[in-house]
C-alpha cells in the first residue's frame, strides 16, 4: 500500500469512526479527547453535536494542527495521568484508536472515568479473522484498521475484544454499550471477536 493510499483510507475510516462516537455524545456536552491528533474529532463533534472541550496531545505538529482546526488543545503526555483535570470535570472522555499506542493502559482507563462520567474507546481488534489468517501465514497483519507494517507501527499493544473486556472487568469498569464493525463498515453481531475489525465501547463506573 502506498503512502497516499494509506492516507486516503485512513481519512475515510476516520470519518466513520467519528460518526459512531458522535452517536454516543449528547448535544452540548463537555468532551476531553485524549491523543487528539490534529483535533479533527473535536472539530467534528463541535460542528455536529455542539460540544465544547479540549484535546490532549503530545506531538508538536499535531498541536499546531489543533490550532489550525480551531480546537483548544493542551500539550501533555497522557501516559503520566490526567492530574491536571479535576474529578467529573467533563461529561465524556474519548480515546479514539489510540489506546493501542499507550503503555499505561490501566492508568489511562481509570483516569478517564475519574474526570468524566463516561468514556468512549475505539480500537482495532487484533483477533479479527483477517488478522488471524495473516498470522497463520507467518506475517504480522496489515489491514484497514491496522494499516502499518510491523517496522513502522506506532502501536505498542495488540489486544482483542475479549482482552479488553477482561481488563474492564478487572478494573471494575462497566461496559454500557459495545459496537463492532468489519472492514467494510458493516456492524457485526455474531462473534465480534472473530468478525469485528474495529470495536467501540461506551464505558462507565460500576455503581
Amino acid at each position: 500500500m502506498t503512502e497516499h493510499e494509506r492516507r486516503v483510507r485512513a481519512e475515510q475510516r476516520e470519518r466513520f469512526d467519528f460518526a459512531v462516537i458522535a452517536s454516543w455524545i449528547p448535544p452540548g456536552e463537555r468532551v476531553l479527547d485524549l491523543g487528539c491528533g490534529d483535533g479533527s474529532l473535536l472539530r467534528y463533534l463541535s460542528e455536529t453535536r455542539d460540544v465544547s472541550g479540549y484535546g490532549v496531545e503530545i506531538e508538536h505538529e499535531s498541536v499546531l494542527g489543533c490550532i489550525r482546526n480551531g480546537v483548544d488543545v493542551i500539550q501533555m503526555d497522557i501516559e503520566c495521568g490526567l492530574s491536571g483535570f479535576e474529578d467529573n470535570s467533563f461529561d465524556h472522555v474519548v480515546i479514539s484508536q489510540a489506546l493501542q499506542t499507550m503503555r499505561t493502559t490501566e492508568r489511562i482507563l481509570t483516569e478517564m472515568l475519574r474526570v468524566a462520567a463516561e468514556a468512549v474507546v475505539s480500537f482495532p481488534n487484533f483477533a479479527y479473522r483477517a488478522n488471524r489468517v495473516a498470522i497463520a501465514e507467518g506475517h504480522m497483519p496489515v489491514s484497514e484498521d491496522l494499516p502499518y507494517d510491523w517496522f513502522d507501527t506506532p502501536n505498542v499493544r495488540f489486544f482483542t475484544i475479549f482482552d479488553f473486556e477482561d481488563l474492564c472487568s478487572r478494573l471494575g469498569i462497566e461496559i454500557r454499550e459495545r459496537l463492532a464493525f468489519d472492514e467494510a463498515g458493516r456492524e457485526v453481531s455474531h462473534d465480534p471477536n472473530l468478525n469485528g475489525s474495529l470495536a467501540f465501547y461506551r464505558l462507565g463506573r460500576k455503581s
